[in-house]
């Protein structure tokens, strides 16, 4: 059974423009799936989006402020993980809404192409049409 969503509250759909717009991003996407299945240290996730550590830094901010990820101090390493489960049902949402916009859009662009192609006239049509007696003008 779906979770049912609120009707049209502006505060929550601010809250969910920022998500979104957290997760709008390729490093940050990635970042978020590699913490979705398991905690890693800054440096790991680094390695992973091939970034400098101020640089992941930034983006674990933002995922932060979002509300997107925790962390927790061990020593002198800081180790990140999605906030729950939610955050991967959210990847994976968006994953299936860009393999039916992609199927919908190659539909449209095959329909577009099919209404856009010559129709082949049949061989008795051609037949005919090639033993008409030319007419004069």
């Amino acid at each position: 059974m779906e979770a049912q969503v609120a009707s049209w509250d502006e505060e929550r759909a601010e809250r969910s423009v920022a998500v979104l717009k957290a997760v709008a991003d390729p490093s940050r996407y990635r970042l978020l799936w590699a913490l979705s299945e398991r905690e890693l240290p800054v440096s790991s996730l680094a390695e992973l989006i091939e970034a400098h550590v101020a640089a992941t830094s930034q983006h674990l901010a933002k995922l932060r402020a979002a509300g997107l990820v925790t962390s927790r101090r061990e020593g002198t390493r800081i180790f990140y993980r999605a906030s729950g489960p939610k955050v991967r049902a959210l990847l994976e949402s968006a994953v299936l809404a860009t393999d039916e916009a992609v199927a919908a859009a190659d539909a449209e662009s095959a329909h577009v192409v099919e209404a856009a192609a010559p129709r082949e006239r049949s061989a008795p049509a051609r037949v005919a049409r090639a033993r008409r007696p030319a007419t004069e003008h």
